[in-house]
């Protein structure tokens, strides 16, 4: 086995302990945040940023054991960066299209119930409506 230099170990074990703890903080927030779009934040952030540490790690050590710099790790990591929001993104736009469509106490009872999205008929600075939905 290799020994590596205690800065580096440091370095690692520091990354890989932030990584489980944000990890952990996204999930928790996954299972406790009540609605919809909170629950989307906190696993998309939460975990991207979790799994960035983790792989930050992992190029440390492999390029430290293999003597030159490695970019498999690095380029997991963009692609995770760049994948992970977008699919957020996605998710959020079609939960929108379907509350939209239909009433939201049908498919998820803990819900508000109707997004509070700005309409002709409904003021922008007051919040007040003029027409409830349909």
């Amino acid at each position: 086995m290799n020994d590596f230099p205690l800065w580096l170990t440091i370095l690692v074990s520091v990354l890989m302990v932030c990584s489980g703890l944000i990890t952990l903080v996204g999930t928790l927030g996954l299972i406790k945040l009540k609605h919809f779009y909170s629950r989307m934040h906190a696993p998309t952030l939460g975990n991207t940023l979790g799994v960035f540490c983790m792989l930050i790690a992992t190029a440390l050590v492999a390029s430290y054991s293999a003597k030159q710099l490695l970019f498999y790790p690095l380029i997991i990591t963009v692609l995770l960066v760049i994948t992970s929001p977008v699919t957020a993104i996605l998710l959020m736009r079609a939960a929108i299209k379907r509350e939209l469509r239909q009433k939201m106490a049908d498919y998820a009872p803990d819900e508000p119930g109707y997004m509070d999205l700005p309409t002709k008929s409904k003021g922008l600075d007051t919040g007040t409506e003029t027409n409830p939905p349909n």
